[in-house]
């Protein structure tokens, strides 16, 4: 359940992360609306990344996930929502912090 938790926190790291970019591109009732939403989306990041460690993930590791995830989503939003350019670079450095998360979960099994 941990990992579960841990997992729909790096969601809402992602939907605070798209909702600066709505505030910053909006403005009026619309922008208060965004900035409602950003506010929503980092404490519910926050507290489903709490829970996660408070259930036994490491802090380290946790928070390596929950930043991966939200940076990767951060990524993947802007491709395939906002038509941000897609680069050969891009992935690679994508996939390479994929790994990384997965590397240092997995080392950190193994100790």
């Amino acid at each position: 359940m941990a990992w579960f938790y841990l997992i729909i926190g790096g969601f809402f790291e992602t939907l605070f992360a798209f909702s600066l970019g709505k505030i910053s591109a909006t403005s009026g009732k619309e922008m208060f609306l965004w900035i409602a939403v950003f506010m929503s989306a980092v404490s519910l990041s926050m507290y489903f990344l709490y829970k996660a460690i408070d259930m036994g993930l490491g802090i380290g590791v946790s928070y390596a996930v929950w930043g991966a995830i939200g940076a990767a989503g951060a990524v993947l939003v802007g491709i395939f929502l906002l038509n941000e350019p897609v680069s050969f670079w891009k992935m690679f450095f994508l996939t390479t912090l994929i790994l990384s998360v997965v590397g240092l979960n997995l080392s950190s099994k193994a100790v």
